[in-house]
């Protein structure tokens, strides 16, 4: 909730000039993003008492639910295009990224079939649903186009797959082609190819590729280590695209400066650190493999936005978890936090933590004792 909280004021503080601008409404960004952390609350509520094996039940209808969300956005009318991607979908007014769905359906959907059928996934049989799964979301989402949400899925599916006794021969048989098939989509793709010169020396194309790139690179060093001020940001006055969404950690650097940022990155560190300690005591297989999935995604795509934003890897669109503006990232991760929750509560309810030899004498005497 702090992180969500923070996000809605840096959301403000990044888009409120934009938004005037371009919607005459300065708090245009701000109100789609609390509607998203409403919808979030219910969504986090809703999960955190609904028994998370019901999941595990319904996985194949999670899934194929997936897949029509995922298919509507290339259905005109419903789909909805913005700087040549299809990747929201307009339902009664609203706008929805099936993609977001799609990460957290899949650690439900892989977490189900690999606790059902743990003995099986040492043969390449046994991990076919799986692969068939994963592939066939890559190839829908690789349509739209998103290369990023394409990689974070491959990356989900090759880690859930790993944390449910994936054999180390299989792991290298998938790990390698998938990342020799990385290069190949970026040079079928001028745009990507572009992008990768421009990360390579940003300075080639300082009004194309690489402006965004130089633009964040500002904002940051504008920063230095306590920031110009909360609101006192330069670089949103139009200067760096997408400041409210993909780049919002450039702002957050610009405004809080690097100490700020670091105490939000220990923020998440914690957080994603409560996470596998949730898992790690959750009371069956199915329970630990999903919270280690959402624990996964938040950590990967975090990681992911901060190296986009520093010029550490090519240019991406992947939101900051619970931070960048998105309605349908915030709830959706704030519901992936209320499974977490779930699993946390019932894992309460039955200690399962391992007993010491010295603990196991104890209750042994005190049986004796009594008898």
């Amino acid at each position: 909730m702090a992180l969500v909280i923070f996000g809605c004021l840096m959301v403000y503080s990044a888009s409120y000039y934009s938004a005037n601008y371009h919607y005459g409404n300065k708090y245009f960004f701000l109100l789609k993003q609390i509607l998203g952390v409403v919808l979030g609350i219910v969504a986090m509520t809703f999960f955190t008492f609904c028994d998370y094996h019901l999941f595990k039940k319904y996985k194949w209808w999670i899934i194929a639910i997936t897949f029509v969300l995922l298919a509507l956005v290339f259905i005109p009318g419903l789909g909805m295009e913005s700087y040549g991607a299809k990747r929201w979908v307009s339902i009664l007014g609203f706008s929805i990224q099936p993609s977001e769905i799609a990460k957290f359906a899949l650690v439900i959907f892989i977490a189900g079939y690999m606790s059902d059928n743990h003995d099986k996934v040492k043969t390449l049989k046994g991990l076919m649903p799986v692969l068939i799964v994963g592939g066939f979301m890559c190839v829908l989402i690789m349509l739209e186009p998103s290369m990023s949400v394409t990689m974070c899925i491959a990356f989900v599916t090759l880690f859930m797959l790993i944390i449910g006794g994936m054999s180390k021969k299989h792991t290298l048989m998938f790990s390698l082609p998938a990342g020799a098939v990385v290069p190949v989509l970026i040079l079928i793709e001028p745009y990507r190819l572009r992008r990768l010169l421009a990360f390579i020396d940003p300075w080639a194309s300082p009004q194309g590729e690489g402006f965004q790139l130089i633009q964040s690179l500002y904002s940051l060093g504008d920063g230095g280590w306590f920031g110009v001020g909360l609101f006192n940001s330069r670089q949103k006055y139009l200067f760096l695209p997408f400041a409210e969404s993909d780049f919002i950690l450039s702002i957050i650097g610009e405004e809080i400066g690097f100490v700020g940022t670091t105490i939000l990155m220990l923020v998440f560190f914690i957080l994603v650190y409560r996470l596998i300690k949730i898992a790690l005591s959750a009371k069956d297989r199915f329970g630990a493999m999903l919270v280690s999935g959402v624990a996964f995604i938040i950590a990967v795509q975090t990681l992911l936005n901060i190296a986009v934003v520093t010029g550490s890897i090519p240019p991406t669109g992947l939101p900051l978890p619970f931070i960048s503006s998105g309605g349908t990232s915030v709830s959706v991760f704030m519901a992936g936090i209320g499974i977490c929750l779930n699993v946390l509560r019932q894992s309460k309810g039955e200690d399962i933590r391992p007993i010491s030899i010295k603990k196991l004498r104890k209750l042994s005497l005190t049986k004796q004792k009594k008898n």
